[in-house]
């Protein structure tokens, strides 16, 4: 049973190092700060009875993630961790502006080399929770919430993969491309086809799909239909073939070429940008299949979708029933800062800083 599982249930109250399995290097002094690093060897040797309190915020309206990691991380590699006194809030709580989301209080030397490392960790999880309950929120604008699918896969080093699919799953994605994307919160990877199975088929998306079918009969079929840049026609041939076992079209046309329904349809251009997937050509695709009693079919678009750019076809009511997202969730665009703010229980901080008290702080 995955740990996620025996959190929700209540039996433990953090996910611990069992889930992350972090590099043991970290320890080691690997991924820390040289100066961190020199600073732990002079308070060894001139500090070694002094007490700081480090204190972390950021800036931002924000979801925090990463609580839980950075407590296994201090509670892994500190010395002597039962020592420390820890304050810190949960994953998923919503953030402002210089809030202190954790404390530390302890001998510098302890626990201070693992500074940098927590505000790296705090500044990912936070950046790709926050940024997917936003374009989640921005899916719901219209009355109803459409799913959407974190297929962040191809925007990032693989390595990255497990702890960006459980900060996708904290702010709102519970679909995700990769099976290590749901390593940490205990779902599978979903997904149908890619362009490079209509490739191997010369192009017959009906054939493709057919194929993908027959091998996988369990799976809804949901068919990718801009290979031939004429996504209504494409649509149609495999809605023909397949009637109610077709369950959805999805359109990842490149913002850089025109569907033919424009080529064919001229009189409708002049108003708007025709190229890639935009909202006229999902209009007419949703015409098109509900003039032949496919109303059933669902259309996913993805390519390039952002938070505002689903916001426009939210408040358009286009008829779009699920967001594929990648790139625009995985920006960190919300740094964290670490800060010794007490010693020995008494203010001691540079200046323009201070102790934060938060009552929401829960002792870890």
């Amino acid at each position: 049973m995955k740990e996620i599982e025996l959190k929700m249930q209540g039996k433990i109250k953090r996910l611990t190092n069992k889930t992350f399995k972090f590099d043991e290097r970290v320890g080691e002094g690997w991924f820390s700060a040289v100066y961190f690093l020199k600073t732990r060897e002079i308070a060894e040797k001139y500090k070694e009875n002094e007490t700081v309190t480090m204190q972390f915020f950021q800036k931002s309206h924000a979801v925090l993630c990463g609580t839980d990691e950075v407590i296994a991380l201090i509670k892994t590699f500190s010395k002597n961790p039962e020592e420390l006194e820890i304050h810190s809030l949960e994953d998923g709580d919503k953030i402002k502006p210089f809030e202190t989301v954790l404390t530390i209080t302890g001998p510098y030397q302890n626990f201070g080399f693992l500074e940098g490392i927590i505000d790296g960790i705090f500044a990912r999880r936070t950046s790709v929770a926050t940024n997917v309950y936003n374009v989640v929120k921005a899916a719901r604008k219209s009355g109803k919430q459409k799913p959407v699918i974190f297929m962040g896969d191809r925007d990032d080093h693989f390595t990255q993969q497990a702890g960006d699919g459980y900060a996708a799953y904290i702010g709102g994605s519970k679909a995700q491309a990769t099976h290590a994307m749901s390593e940490w919160w205990g779902k599978r990877g979903m997904g149908t086809m890619p362009h490079a199975l209509i490739q191997l088929f010369e192009g017959d998306i009906v054939a493709a799909s057919k194929a993908y079918q027959e091998t996988y009969p369990e799976d809804d079929l949901v068919s990718l239909v801009d290979y031939n840049n004429d996504v209504i026609n494409d649509s149609l041939k495999v809605a023909r073939e397949f009637g109610e076992y077709l369950k959805a079209v999805r359109l990842d046309t490149s913002n850089n070429i025109v569907d033919q329904y424009f080529c064919r349809h001229p009189e409708v251009m002049g108003s708007f940008d025709p190229r890639g997937v935009n909202p006229e050509l999902i209009f007419a695709l949703r015409s098109a299949l509900d003039e032949e009693g496919f109303d059933h079919v669902k259309i996913m678009a993805s390519g390039g979708f952002t938070v505002d750019r689903i916001k426009e076809y939210e408040e358009q009511n286009v008829p779009v029933d699920m967001y594929g997202v990648g790139s625009s969730l995985l920006k960190i665009n919300i740094g964290f800062t670490g800060d010794n703010v007490k010693l020995n229980g008494s203010h001691e901080a540079k200046a323009g800083r201070k102790f934060r008290p938060n009552p929401r702080l829960e002792k870890v």
